[in-house]
C-alpha cells in the first residue's frame, strides 16, 4: 500500500468513527449538530488521528478502541479551527476551500459548535468502553494539557495574538508554535502510545518524534502561507504577513526555514530508531509533512 493509499484508508477509518460519535443532524437541537458536522466533515487531512492510530500500531498490531481515542483529537482540532476563523481572532472567510463556520451559521452558533466539539471530545474519552481507569485518566490529562492555556494550544493562541505587530523574536516564535500547533501533534503520538500500553522508553521515543514532527509541520505551514495560493491552501493565503504574525519566514527567512523543517523531519525519523521497521509509516509521514503543498 502506498503512503497515499494508507492515508486515505486512515482518513476513512477516522471519518466513520467521527460519524458514529457526533450526533446526526436529525437530533435536537438540530442547528448545533449541523454546524458541528459542517466543519467536522469539511475535508481535513486527519493527520492527528492518523498519527495517534499509527503510534498505537507501532506498539501492537491490534489496539481495540484506538479509532475512538484518535477521533477526540480531530474534535479538538476542528473546534480550534472554528474559533480561530472568527472575526475576533483571525477573521477568515474560508477554511478547507469552504465558507468558514461563522459565515454559514453566524458567530453565535459557530462559537457554540466549537464549544460542543470541545466538550464532546472529553465526553468521549470519559466513556471509553473497556478502558482501564489509569489509562483513561492519563488520556484525559494529555488531551486537556495539549489543548490548554499553560503550554498548550490556547496558550499558543494567546501569544500569537499578543505578538501581532511586535518585533519577531526566536524565543516567542518557538513558544507560539510548540504550544499552538506542536502540543496537539505531540499529544497525538502520546495518546496512541498510552492507549497501546507503551513502555516508558517507547513513550519517550514517540514523544520525541511528535515534538520534532510537530515543529516541522508548523514551519511548513508558515512557508506555505507565503508561497502558495488561497486556492491551493483552501484558506486565505498571505494572512500571516498581513496580520503581522510571528512566523518562521519572518524570523529566519524562507531558505533557512526550509532547512529547519527538513532538519526537524530528519530528527523525527531518527527518534524512531528503537522501533525498527514497525515505525516505517511514521517515517514516511515525517517526510510527507515537509514535502506537502497544502
Amino acid at each position: 500500500m502506498t503512503l497515499a493509499e494508507y492515508l486515505a484508508a486512515g482518513q476513512a477509518r477516522v471519518e466513520a468513527e467521527l460519524d458514529r460519535l457526533c450526533p446526526p443532524e436529525t437530533e435536537q437541537p438540530s442547528t448545533i449538530f449541523r454546524a458541528m458536522r459542517y466543519s467536522l466533515f469539511a475535508g481535513g487531512k486527519r493527520i492527528r488521528p492518523i498519527l495517534c492510530m499509527e503510534a498505537a500500531r507501532t506498539i501492537h498490531d491490534d489496539v481495540p478502541g484506538i479509532e475512538t481515542v484518535a477521533s477526540t483529537l480531530e474534535m479538538i482540532h476542528t473546534y480550534s479551527l472554528i474559533h480561530d476563523d472568527l472575526p475576533s481572532l483571525d477573521n477568515d472567510d474560508y477554511r478547507r476551500g469552504k465558507l468558514t463556520n461563522h459565515r454559514v451559521f453566524g458567530e453565535a452558533m459557530a462559537i457554540l459548535a466549537g464549544d460542543a466539539l470541545l466538550t464532546l471530545a472529553f465526553q468521549t474519552l470519559g466513556s471509553l468502553p473497556g478502558a482501564k481507569p489509569d489509562a483513561q485518566v492519563r488520556l484525559l490529562a494529555e488531551l486537556s494539557s495539549a489543548a490548554g492555556a499553560h503550554q498548550g494550544m490556547i496558550g499558543g493562541q494567546v501569544a500569537d495574538i499578543e505578538g501581532e505587530k511586535q518585533p519577531p523574536t526566536r524565543d516567542l516564535l518557538e513558544y507560539i508554535h510548540r504550544a499552538k500547533t506542536g502540543a496537539l501533534l505531540r499529544a497525538s503520538l502520546r495518546m496512541g502510545a498510552i492507549w497501546a500500553a507503551a513502555s516508558d522508553a517507547q513513550l519517550a521515543a514517540l514523544t520525541a518524534y511528535g515534538e520534532h514532527v510537530g515543529l516541522a509541520f508548523q514551519i511548513v505551514d508558515d512557508i506555505l502561507d507565503v508561497e502558495e495560493s488561497s486556492a491551493a491552501l483552501g484558506k486565505t493565503a498571505g494572512k500571516d504577513a498581513h496580520q503581522g504574525k510571528i512566523t518562521f519566514p519572518a524570523v529566519y527567512g524562507l531558505d533557512v526555514s526550509r532547512q529547519m523543517a527538513q532538519a526537524e523531519s530528519e530528527s523525527a525519523r531518527a527518534a524512531l530508531s528503537p522501533f525498527g521497521g514497525r515505525a516505517e509509516r511514521l517515517r514516511e509521514i515525517a517526510g510527507m509533512i515537509v514535502s506537502r503543498k497544502s
